[in-house]
């Protein structure tokens, strides 16, 4: 019988998130209910801002990015969280940003496209598609925010910020692993781009 519970959804996450705080757990979730509402908007800030600091899962490196045949625009994707163009592929030919939902190339100052590009971007995912051991992350720094919002306990602030502390060195572990990297950062059969920065690690 195939497993289910490995990957978790918004409601078992407010639920999680709900208990820690003593809070009982609930069926739906109604942002009619206070306690709801202020978990499950924290949870996805934290989402947000977890995933904008980039891990293997949601990066992907020379994307490639089409024109329309007619109007030569590009859109810009709305769960693009960070984007730029691919140095290896395009050097500093390109200088684009996000620009009325399209694609601006800041040198040309025009948002025409004469050929496609290729860009290293950091993508934006639903809870439910990211990895369990980066979930559990998520849920217990939504946690401890959501404490310090409704309950206001210190004991309990540091108890949830260990627990934080803890799921975070494990999500860091499996993005290392995931990642395949070497000790000069490179990833497996890659000599020439280092996605893996240590600069980064530290920031985190």
């Amino acid at each position: 019988m195939p497993v289910t519970y490995a990957a978790s959804t918004e409601l078992d996450a407010v639920n999680q998130i709900l208990s820690s705080v003593g809070q009982a757990p609930v069926t739906t979730l109604d942002l009619q209910n206070p306690e709801v509402a202020i978990v499950l908007t924290t949870l996805r800030e934290v989402n947000r801002q977890v995933q904008s600091e980039g891990w293997h899962f949601n990066i992907e490196s020379d994307y490639t990015f089409t024109p329309d045949s007619v109007t030569k625009e590009i859109v810009y994707p709305p769960n693009v969280l960070q984007l730029d163009t691919s140095k290896y592929t395009h050097r500093d030919d390109y200088n684009p940003i996000r620009r009325n939902g399209k694609f601006y190339n800041k040198y040309t100052h025009s948002f025409e496209w004469t050929s496609a590009i290729k860009a290293d971007v950091t993508w934006m995912f639903e809870f439910e598609d990211v990895p369990p051991a980066v979930q559990q992350y998520i849920m217990a720094r939504a946690a401890r925010l959501s404490a310090t919002k409704m309950v206001g306990d210190q004991a309990l602030n540091q108890l949830l910020q260990e627990q934080e502390i803890q799921t975070r060195a494990a999500a860091i572990e499996y993005d290392c692993n995931q990642g395949d990297y070497s000790i000069f950062g490179w990833r497996d059969g890659e000599n020439y781009h280092n996605n893996y920065q240590p600069y980064h690690a530290l920031i985190r």
